[in-house]
């Protein structure tokens, strides 16, 4: 198949296949007229690049699964380097999680003070349990109520 039917049958641009191709990703084979020519491997090639890439892979990391489907491999990610960047994205997103639960354990406190100081803040003006909250206005950088 053409550069224009592999980019339509995966879901992406010529203008990306392009650019796998010149990164080295996408090996870049000819017809007698000069034209790309694709093949199922490449379909299945492409399809490791998105999955990967939906995963939050970089472009880059997807190269060891690339060339242990070129190699022969059935899957990807069936070769020691393939192995050894998913267990690094896995540091990285563990990694990650503890920042996010750090994060939400502040913002949590954060919340838990507010709210008490609106408690406050209602009690003090004497407002009735149910009644109106108490109004906060925002302002923008110059003063003025927003």
């Amino acid at each position: 198949m053409r550069i224009g039917e592999l980019a339509d049958r995966v879901g992406t641009t010529t203008r990306t296949l392009r650019y796998y191709e010149s990164r080295g990703l996408l090996p870049a084979r000819r017809d007698g007229n000069g034209y790309r020519t694709y093949g199922e491997d490449d379909v299945r090639l492409l399809e490791q690049i998105r999955t990967l890439q939906d995963f939050g892979f970089e472009l880059e990391e997807t190269r060891p699964f690339v060339e242990c489907l070129r190699s022969g491999h059935p899957a990807g990610d069936s070769c020691p380097a393939s192995v050894a960047v998913y267990r690094r994205k896995l540091g990285e997103l563990d990694a990650l999680i503890g920042e996010l639960s750090a994060v939400r354990a502040q913002v949590g406190a954060e919340l838990a003070r507010a709210e008490e100081a609106m408690a406050g803040l209602a009690a003090d003006a004497g407002a009735a349990p149910g009644g109106p909250e108490p109004r906060c206005e925002l302002s923008d950088v110059r003063g003025v109520a927003g």
